[in-house]
């Protein structure tokens, strides 16, 4: 038996797939990914994120611990925005990838991968022996994310005019507490939405409030094709500790300015630019019928090999898509080896999707 969420009852209730994930009992799909999937991008679907790992930092020098500890720099936050980054280790090797909230001036929260836990708590303490910070996981804490293009009005009846209002005018990577409800915009599909971190006490109601004014349930199969036809990154997969940001698509999350803030990692980024990135991370889009998966071989005449680091089909564009780390000089297609034969695919710059629609892909000559 793995650990549960607050909301596991009510995902037997619901009749979902459970299914092992890093060690939680999660849903896998209630009944067809394919529908969550659609479900999201055409109306409002609603994820029980609850076992990623929520952490407050508070004390005196919780902003310069998280500037040496974090790629991008929390300079850039002000009270009740966000800032997407990667937490890197000595040779430039990604941790994780996370999200950091600040609420106020000494009080930042981080929200961290799941799969990642047990490694994160402990860099995350080592680094913190020169600080006068102090550190706890929010295990008391659950947290949902409503997506989809309907979200904004059917949360509408769940909160006063007032608080709906505050949520409303929320702009992309901000947030704001209402209540017991810490409220960002935020999300992991690609489409409009908010990411909800409230009392696990109170996760159960509120997921049935969710599920009353038509903000359906779905799963972790449609979450992970969402976040791959928006472009997003998958930890384990698209990026760990073996490569860098700088050759995982996420060179904008690193901030080298001011270059006098040494981050950590920093050093060896800057070592991996002097000597020239070799690799990078694209998106691919199979030209004929099939699926790409994970793994399979991408060849790019005349320049070299690399492979697939997410694929899958594309509910929303009906065909095959990837993440693939290529060499850096490749241009516009390549082969994929597929069951012993070379298939043509385009070199595509993500997302594939945006907002529903087919993203306008501009041909990957230049990452």
């Amino acid at each position: 038996m793995g650990k549960r969420t607050p909301l596991y009852e009510c995902h037997l209730q619901a009749e979902a797939k459970i299914v092992d994930f890093a060690g939680w009992d999660m849903p896998l799909h209630y009944g067809s990914q394919l529908q969550e999937h659609h479900q999201v991008r055409q109306d409002a679907g609603l994820f029980d994120v609850s076992h990623m790992t929520i952490v407050d930092f508070t004390g005196r020098d919780v902003s310069l611990y998280l500037k040496h500890l974090l790629a991008n720099n929390v300079d850039r936050l002000v009270p009740g925005k966000a800032l997407y980054t990667c937490m890197l280790n000595e040779q430039g090797g990604i941790i994780d990838d996370l999200i950091v909230y600040k609420l106020s001036e000494d009080f930042y929260r981080l929200v961290v991968n799941s799969g990642t836990h047990d490694k994160d708590l402990a860099w995350l303490a080592k680094q913190a022996k020169a600080f006068q910070i102090t550190i706890k996981e929010r295990t008391d804490l659950a947290m949902l994310a409503i997506q989809g293009p309907r979200v904004r009005q059917k949360i509408a009846s769940l909160f006063t005019p007032a608080q709906t209002q505050l949520i409303l005018d929320l702009k992309s990577f901000h947030a704001v507490t209402v209540d017991d409800y810490f409220v960002a915009r935020t999300g992991y599909t690609g489409e409009e939405g908010f990411e909800i971190i409230l009392p696990a006490s109170k996760a159960s109601t509120f997921w049935q409030q969710l599920v009353a004014v038509g903000i359906k349930p779905c799963g972790l199969g449609a979450r992970d094709t969402l976040r791959l036809e928006a472009g997003l990154n998958l930890y384990g997969a698209d990026m760990d500790e073996k490569v860098t940001p700088l050759e995982s698509n996420l060179s904008w999350t690193v901030a080298f300015e001011p270059a006098d803030r040494d981050f950590i990692g920093r050093s060896a980024l800057l070592e991996q630019q002097l000597a020239g990135v070799r690799y990078k991370l694209v998106g691919l889009v199979l030209e004929g019928q099939g699926v790409l998966r994970n793994h399979q071989k991408v060849i790019v005449d005349g320049v070299g090999e690399g492979e697939i680091t997410s694929g899958s089909f594309s509910p929303t564009l009906n065909k095959g898509i990837a993440l693939a780390r290529v060499p850096v000089n490749t241009k516009e297609s390549c082969l994929v080896g597929m069951r012993g034969k070379l298939v043509p695919a385009q070199v595509v710059k993500p997302p594939f999707v945006r907002q529903g629609k087919q993203a306008e892909n501009k041909k990957n000559l230049v990452i």
